[in-house]
């Protein structure tokens, strides 16, 4: 049985090359007849049987030449690779495979539905599958030979940068799958040409040039580029076109994209751009406003780099700049106008001819001091009418005024607010040192934070009154020439303190009850003006103790100051003389104080001549 096995080995080779060796009957042959011998013969005649038995011995140089002769002529199918076979029969289902081995291997044909026309002879590549099946039989593979030998040629593809062919089967998500060699790649939108790509589908069951260009051979995947090749020649393409062009040149072209910041413009074979400031003289807020895509149109060449190959390119250019169209005859004072085009913090820009723009700075807008947001003022697309301040033909620059269309508040200021009138005011904003009130539109006036109580003690503004609030004020200074007003709230009351100096005269004498326990002695409240200090040794009582928070008693006033708004008050003045006679004194020195305060301007004139004479040497 052995014997038979061998035999059938043997003769499922005979399409091997073998090459003379030595290996026959030791004792029917000599030795130079074995070598010429066909092998083919001798692989038939040899009895396996007997040499496994040890019957025919064979010598070593023999067996040598033997095993040399199999390993050049048989397949070693112990490496899984791919190799070379020979179809050498069909059947209804398989192909049998001839690769040089002991036995032939057998491909199911489904694995050669790509290829209808597969007949006997036809060299296909294989991958040895199975060595030797249940049945001894040798499995072959031309499927996995395939993808084998197609991630070779897409890594050569990839590291030589080749020209590979590539089916595209359909559209996906970014962009298209294609076949290459038999693998799936991805081909990403942006890479299926330099132009945008409106309809994917179209590209759908073409057959395309492709290169690799990235391939992931952990999971397997390729990247593919159509834009890739083309690049290279539009490269060449753009550095030949942009060597003959000329700043100044017009030439013709064809919107390709449009963004919002310029239009791309294909000049056949290079592109250009048109910035968005280029393409209108005047301001707009979209190039689609100007052009649409596939639009012919001429342009105009501002500048080119040869090294980055970028064009930039001009469409307002071809046109007559507006400046050099408007009206000769519009001079500074005239009036215009106009639309509102652009708004910013400091201003509004009016477009008063087509490109032509003027500005109206948001100090020219009113008469107020008070600078607020254009915004405040105007808004964009607004039609409105200026007066021209500034007109400098030649810089193109125009800047334009509204306030000036009405009268200036201040050309009768003095006869609609006279020094001590009154008036009704709103409260525009504060400073450490006072309020703004706005008396209308472009009078403003500032009361002093001196000014705004008699009573009460301000440390900033916004502790007596609020932006918006309406102020009953009075006119204090008027300074025309300097535009300033100088307004009062106070002196719109009574100055209750006129009647506190006779209320509370030094030498009079109050019932309080001690408010405050301070440094150096305590305060005491006669009302919600008057806040008296009583130093710490006009505290004492008669008894000797000194007077408690919240204690009632009487107090003698040893000191009022109105200007200052300064009261010191004695409870110990009561009961003492020695203090009694400091009440006194306090006495005579505000009379006299009075009497000096109440001397007239007269009385300071004769004084005042009477010094000069002096001086002059007269009596």
């Amino acid at each position: 049985m052995a014997e038979e096995n061998k035999n059938q080995e043997v003769q499922s080779s005979e399409n091997a090359e073998i090459q003379p060796v030595a290996g026959m009957d030791a004792q029917s042959q000599p030795e130079a007849e074995v070598q010429q011998q066909d092998p083919e013969q001798f692989l038939k005649e040899f009895n396996w049987h007997n040499y496994e038995e040890g019957i025919d011995p064979i010598d070593d140089q023999k067996l040598e030449e033997f095993e040399k002769l199999v390993a050049e002529n048989f397949v070693d199918t112990l490496h899984d690779e791919v190799v070379t076979g020979k179809v050498i029969n069909l059947t209804d289902r398989d192909a049998i495979i001839d690769i040089n081995a002991k036995s032939e291997g057998v491909i199911s044909l489904n694995e050669f539905r790509y290829n209808p026309d597969l007949k006997v002879g036809d060299e296909v590549e294989v991958l040895i599958d199975v060595r030797e099946d249940a049945t001894g039989q040798l499995i072959l593979s031309h499927r996995k030979a395939r993808v084998i030998k197609a991630w070779d040629r897409v890594n050569k593809a990839h590291d030589e940068s080749l020209i590979v062919n590539g089916y595209v089967k359909c559209r996906t998500k970014g962009g298209m799958i294609v076949d290459v060699f038999g693998i799936e790649a991805f081909l990403p939108g942006s890479q299926i040409d330099v132009k945008p790509i409106r309809d994917y589908d179209a590209y759908v069951g073409k057959t395309m040039e492709f290169k690799v260009v990235k391939i992931n051979h952990e999971f397997k995947n390729v990247v593919v580029s159509h834009k890739a090749l083309i690049e290279a020649d539009i490269e060449e393409q753009k550095k030949e076109i942009i060597g003959q062009l000329e700043k100044g040149q017009v030439l013709e072209g064809t919107v390709k994209n449009i963004t919002s910041y310029g239009v791309f413009v294909d000049l056949g074979g290079v592109d250009g751009l048109i910035h968005i400031t280029d393409l209108s003289w005047s301001r707009i807020n979209h190039p689609n406003e100007i052009v649409e895509l596939d639009q012919k149109l001429n342009v105009v060449i501002l500048d080119f780099d040869e090294a980055k190959t970028r064009i930039q390119l001009g469409l307002k250019q071809l046109s007559k700049h507006p400046w050099e169209a408007l009206d000769e005859n519009l001079k500074v004072g005239d009036k215009v106008k106009g639309k509102v085009v652009v708004i910013a913090d400091y201003g509004a820009f009016i477009e008063v001819a087509e490109g032509v723009e003027g500005l109206i700075h948001v100090s020219e807008m009113s008469w107020s001091t008070h600078l607020r947001s254009a915004q405040d003022f105007v808004n964009v697309g607004d039609e409105v009418e200026a007066q021209i301040l500034t007109l400098d033909r030649e810089d193109r620059k125009m800047s334009l005024g509204i306030k000036q269309l009405t009268p200036d508040p201040w050309t009768d200021i003095t006869s609609k607010y006279p020094v001590g009138s009154r008036h009704t005011g709103i409260v525009r904003n504060f400073t450490n040192f006072g309020v703004f009130v706005e008396l209308e539109e472009g009078i403003d006036g500032l009361i002093y934070i001196s000014d705004l109580s008699w009573t009460k003690k301000i440390k900033h503004p916004s502790e007596f009154t609020n932006v918006g609030d309406k102020l009953e004020v009075v006119v204090l200074e008027l300074d025309v020439e300097g535009r300033k007003l100088s307004l009062g709230h106070k002196q719109t009351e009574s100055n209750p303190w006129d009647k506190y100096e006779t209320e509370f005269a030094v030498g009079t004498t109050h019932t309080a009850a001690i408010t405050e326990i301070v440094d150096k002695g305590a305060t005491i409240d006669f009302n919600e003006d008057i806040t008296a200090f009583v130093p710490q040794r006009h505290l004492e009582k008669e008894d000797g103790s000194k007077l408690k928070q919240g204690e009632s008693a009487e107090f003698q006033i040893i000191e009022f100051n109105k200007e200052f708004k300064r009261v010191v008050a004695s409870h110990t003045a009561i009961h003492k003389e020695e203090e009694q006679q400091i009440v006194k004194q306090a006495q005579k020195k505000a009379a006299a104080q009075q009497a000096q305060n109440n001397t007239t301007i007269g009385d300071v004139n004769a004084e005042l001549q009477a010094l000069k004479d002096k001086m002059e040497g007269k009596s």
